[in-house]
């Protein structure tokens, strides 16, 4: 299995519009962070998690010419605002992009993407078909996705494992049962916002002394905002096998 990492900013991205601040103006590449998204891929299917405002340019920049599933983990614009962008692969493989996402999530869909759902069909319309999911594990094409719910403040989110890896954004809070779902993950992803106490977020601390009880024998960073600092400063410092993800790294399982 192959994980491609097209995103590790917050809802803003970094550089953050009119920031001057060390981390906006800098040079390094790793310090340029679209939103948070990561494609996951093995021998016959290719998933999305998230479909941000970026989605378009990560599909570019990724060079993804099949695209089997978005599975969503809740209904923030930074995590869905690029869902009309899917109707290049339907012209291109002549099919509803299916899209797996909680009923709550869905309503939203339906909400903001009012004109997908309308009975008037304009034409050139993406083209959506919807799958319910629950906290329960499913299918994605060959990929098995098994839920891990977690608490952006009051909101319930889904992260996901799929097989030895494990994605977990805008989370704050995990129960304990949630928790026996991660343990045994080779890899883990983790969003650390920043430095400063948050209330919805992990803070760096917060991410790394979870990195450790969790005991994934890697653990990748993400989610991260202009004020966790320079990449190159922060991973420096961080503990042995816990490291920051930034655009583009790849990795294989």
């Amino acid at each position: 299995m192959k994980i491609t990492f097209l995103g590790t900013g917050t809802s803003q991205g970094v550089p953050v519009i009119a920031c001057d601040c060390q981390v906006c103006t800098s040079g390094d590449p790793c310090d340029k962070r679209l939103r948070s998204s990561v494609l996951i891929e093995d021998k016959h299917t290719t998933a999305v998690i998230d479909s941000g405002p970026d989605f378009r340019y990560q599909m570019l920049r990724a060079g993804v010419k099949q695209l089997d599933a978005i599975v969503l983990t809740h209904e923030h614009k930074d995590h869905l605002a690029g869902m009309d962008d899917i109707r290049a692969f339907n012209f291109r493989q002549e099919e509803p992009m299916d899209v797996f996402a909680t009923p709550r999530v869905q309503e939203t869909i339906i909400r903001e993407f009012a004109y997908v759902f309308s009975s008037v069909k304009y034409p050139g319309l993406p083209r959506i078909k919807l799958i319910e999911i629950q906290n329960k594990p499913f299918k994605v094409g060959t990929l098995r996705f098994q839920p891990v719910e977690v608490l952006h403040y009051k909101l319930p989110v889904f992260g996901y494992r799929i097989g030895d890896f494990t994605y977990i954004t805008d989370a704050k809070t995990i129960e304990p049962e949630e928790k026996e779902k991660i343990k045994g993950s080779k890899v883990l992803v983790l969003n650390a916002l920043q430095k400063e106490a948050h209330v919805s977020h992990f803070t760096l601390d917060e991410a790394v002394r979870l990195a450790g009880e969790l005991g994934a024998e890697r653990t990748y960073l993400t989610h991260i905002s202009h004020k966790l600092g320079r990449h190159a400063e922060i991973e420096s410092k961080l503990p042995p096998g816990i490291h920051l993800a930034y655009d583009g790294l790849v990795l294989t399982l």
